[in-house]
């Protein structure tokens, strides 16, 4: 079969069985603030578990996009090592909420297995619970006899709670699992050896594919256990691992998922994968970690993370990064290529995950320009890795940990580097420091959330798109975070005006009063589908009714930035193009910024045509049309914008301003006319990433407040060049006539340092045959400096010319060596940032050319007196 085959399969034998089929949710997770990416099937359905949603079915399955790059689940460093590791995977699952448990999704997972896809039931084993009696939990003896019906008792393995106890959290739902392994060897190996020997021992033969958790504790934040008021089914099978033995193949990559990917990269580069367990073939490696990464990374853009220098951008350009660096290692790829892959990957998974294939253009893009720039980071790393100090032949642990952190160096290629000029680097000195680092990363993200303490089970309502304000509310539960020590509190009422933040818009902020007590609403979050009030302190009545009052001015003007994004969007549309799509937005009170896809800079008058678009629709006050509850079906075929990366349920809110015009799916609140925006400035507009541009905005209010700006600015401009009717003309005037200022300066300077050069000519001194100079010049510009600096070089054999000067108070050391002397004795860059530190400042350079700078013009001196001893050595 066909990986193709086995998805359908899957899902069309769980549909059989009354489930549900729901489309995979985005791999970038918006909505749980303890994720950065979905990691498991379960991930949409927290809600269902933790009581906080009901669903419009109990029994569900999918196909979910996953990816394990960090916390505790966290394959990145595996991945390209073995067959089977994975960074991006997709998990089949299906789940009961509810519903039913133990005998029906282990009967069904038997059903499934060896009926279904026909796999030999003598190479099954299952595991299940061994107990943990310390905290009163039973070895799972209803699991055992589900499994005593189909296997022998020899072929049922008791598993400890590593194996086979899962845990959503450090608090939560949680419950015993029975895990399905598979003997995928042959007759032989299996008549040497017991497979139930090789269970959970890793590369062992015999393979784990399926886990049924029974979620039916939850886990307390004193660590206690209590059940849960119902029970709950939720499995997870390896979608990758099932095509592996489906299809007779040792390792994943082997299967029909990579293949046609490894072939491009044979056909774009020349080498031949050897296969999955081929003996120390680090091309084999590569291409691994390569195919892997690059589906990872496309996933993602395609979801709308892009990469990024924080948070969970700034894991996908690590994991890119990590796929240009074996490339460039040990395939030779020295320019861009892992983006000539996309193609590919497309033709593949593009009917399965259409977002990869209507985003294909954009994708490439933005993966060739990150490759494009990390490549260049990459030389800049081996430049600095010839500059670092090998005493003993041993390169120090922070050095080491430097081309890790700020370059991205793995310390397998700073070794790799290493071994290539004889040297060995201090391994012990960068577990340290990398260790160090993490320490400050979890002490940064220090955070202890407490249990809540539950009033009632109400479900808590959003009443925010209708009213501001509300009297009756109930707190149904609270809690306390500590956050870097410091305590933040979470309540959640039963229905609630306030917004939470999502979907780029930002949360209300406001008042509860209670029991004659006021309680501020500093900000509010979505957790999952909950909606949460952080306050200032929890009221002394939580049990009292409540008046809960939102920030009305905060509100209006952040509907109308939101408004204005919506407008925006459109009238981009009609000026760029239908591909200028959102990918991202972040609306507040005070302004609003919104990201689209777009591969070049728009011209002044786009930027014009588009604010003009938009103010002109404001004028025209068109009202707000919002249609709520629309069956999502319906909601596709009424044209309206949907997002790529988003996630929505079964039935949509539409919110339209002139049917013609703009028409989306949004959850945000808006104003109910546009006039209600009083105009609309677009203040900025810039690159993001490769094919992401950004226009920043400001309406009503703000929007004024900047025009007054401008104008008073421009009232300034006009004083000081006398009142003149032609401002612009008078400035550009200035300008030319500061240009024409400046050469004459630069011809003084270049005259000065003329004169200058003959008085140094005649202070060179030989030292162990270096023609050495080491003075101070009456120069203040820095390009006549180094012209000076080589020139001198460049007319003296073996110089080494360090000329100091001062400007504005401050120091500056400029240093030139003769080409064919600069080298690992004498090292521009090395001794100049060694020097610099008696002008109190730093710098660096290349080894012939080098310059620093510092505040402390009274240590230049020294500097030239230390150059001298170092050059005798």
């Amino acid at each position: 079969m066909t990986s193709a085959q086995i998805r359908q399969a899957y899902l069309d034998f769980f549909r059989s069985k009354d489930h549900k089929i729901v489309p995979s949710a985005p791999i970038v997770n918006k909505d749980d603030p303890s994720l950065m990416f979905t990691n498991a099937g379960m991930n949409q359905f927290k809600d269902f578990f933790l009581g906080d949603k009901t669903p419009d079915r109990r029994r569900i399955a999918d196909t979910q996009k996953c990816m394990r790059v960090s916390g505790k689940h966290n394959d990145l460093e595996d991945v390209g090592r073995d067959g089977t590791h994975h960074t991006m995977f997709e998990m089949l699952g299906n789940w009961s909420i509810g519903d039913y448990f133990k005998e029906e999704a282990i009967a069904w997972s038997w059903e499934f297995l060896t009926k279904t896809m026909g796999l030999d039931p003598e190479c099954l084993y299952a595991t299940i619970f061994e107990g943990a009696p310390d905290e009163g939990v039973p070895r799972d003896d209803e699991a055992y006899a589900e499994w005593l019906k189909v296997l022998p008792a020899e072929r049922i393995l008791e598993g400890n709670k590593k194996d086979n106890f899962w845990e959503m959290g450090d608090t939560g739902p949680c419950g015993p699992c029975t895990e399905i392994h598979f003997d995928t060897r042959s007759p032989e190996e299996r008549a040497k050896v017991n497979g139930r020997d090789l269970v959970n021992i890793d590369d062992s033969g015999v393979v784990e594919i399926w886990n049924n958790v029974f979620i039916q504790f939850n886990r307390k934040a004193d660590g206690k256990l209590e059940n849960l008021p119902e029970q709950h089914v939720d499995t997870g099978m390896g979608f990758e691992r099932l095509c592996m033995i489906m299809q007779g193949k040792e390792a994943t990559y082997d299967t029909d998922v990579f293949t046609p990917l490894l072939r491009e990269i044979e056909r774009l580069t020349g080498k031949t994968y050897g296969g999955s367990y081929a003996d120390d073939a680090k091309a084999d490696m590569a291409m691994r970690v390569i195919v892997d990464h690059l589906r990872a990374v496309a996933f993602t853009i395609a979801d709308g993370q892009l990469p990024g220098s924080g948070g969970a951008g700034y894991v996908v350009r690590r994991i890119l990064r990590r796929a240009v660096r074996y490339a460039y290692s040990f395939l030779d790829q020295k320019a861009p290529f892992i983006n000539k892959l996309m193609k590919t990957l497309v033709q593949e998974m593009g009917d399965a995950f259409p977002e990869l294939k209507q985003q294909e253009e954009q994708i490439t893009r933005i993966i060739e320009s990150e490759e494009k720039s990390f490549l260049n980071t990459l030389e800049n790393g081996l430049t600095r890795f010839a500059d670092l100090d090998s005493k003993g032949g041993v390169i120090s642990g922070p050095d080491v940990f430097e081309l890790y952190d700020t370059f991205g160096f793995p310390i397998d290629l700073t070794r790799l580097l290493a071994t290539e000029q004889g040297l060995t680097i201090d391994e012990a000195g960068f577990e340290k420091a990398l260790a160090e680092q993490k320490a400050r990363s979890r002490k940064d993200a220090a955070k202890e959330v407490g249990d809540w303490t539950v009033l009632s089970d109400e479900d808590s309502v959003f009443i925010g798109y209708d009213y501001l304000s509300d009297a009756g509310a109930k707190i149904t539960k609270y809690r306390t975070v500590k956050v870097k020590d410091k305590p933040q509190y979470h309540v959640v009422l039963d229905r609630t005006p306030f917004y939470g933040e999502s979907g780029g818009q930002a949360g209300d902020t406001g008042s509860l009063q209670i029991a004659g007590e006021t309680i501020y609403v500093t900000d509010t979050i979505k957790e999952n589908d909950l909606t949460v009030h952080i306050v200032n302190k929890l009221p002394a009545s939580p049990d009292a009714d409540i008046i809960a009052a939102v920030n009305a001015d905060k509100r209006q003007a952040t509907s109308q930035n939101h408004t204005a994004a919506h407008l925006i969007h459109a009238a981009l549309h009609e000026i760029l193009g239908d591909h200028a799509i959102q990918k991202g937005q972040d609306v507040r009170d005070k302004r609003m910024r919104f990201d689209f896809s777009h591969y070049e800079a728009m011209t002044d008058e786009q930027i014009k045509q588009v604010e003009t678009l938009v103010n002109e629709k404001i004028r025209q006050n068109i009202p707000l049309l919002e249609r709520r509850d629309v069956p999502i079906a319906e909601a596709k075929n009424s044209g309206a914008m949907m997002l790529f990366g988003e996630k929505y349920g079964d039935a949509v809110r539409i919110i339209t301003f002139d049917p013609d015009f703009s028409s989306e799916l949004c959850g945000g609140t808006h104003v109910k006319h546009t006039g209600e925006l009083g105009y609309c400035k677009i203040t900025a507009e810039g690159g993001v990433a490769a094919g992401i541009r950004r226009i920043e905005a400001v309406t009503g209010a703000a929007a004024m407040a900047y025009v007054d700006e401008r104008l008073a600015t421009l009232a300034e401009i006009r004083t000081l060049v006398k009142g003149s009717s032609n401002p612009v003309k008078s400035v550009a005037d200035l300008q030319d006539e500061n240009r024409a200022l400046k050469k004459e300066i630069e011809k003084m300077q270049a005259a000065a340092a003329g004169n200058v050069k003959g008085d140094l000519e005649k202070a060179f001194e030989d030292i162990n045959g270096v023609n050495f100079l080491a003075a101070k010049v009456p120069l203040s510009d820095a390009a006549a400096i180094k012209t000076l600096a080589f020139q001198l070089t460049g007319e003296n054999e073996n110089a080494f010319v360090l000329l100091g000067s001062e400007n504005d108070g401050k120091a500056l050391l400029t240093l030139a060596i003769s080409k064919g002397m600069a080298g690992e004795k004498l090292n521009a860059g090395t001794i100049i940032r060694e020097i610099a530190k008696n002008i109190k400042g730093g710098g660096g350079g290349q080894p012939f050319f080098a310059t620093a700078g510092g505040k402390d013009p009274g240590g230049l001196e020294a500097a030239l007196a230390q150059a001298k001893l170092i050059v005798a050595g």
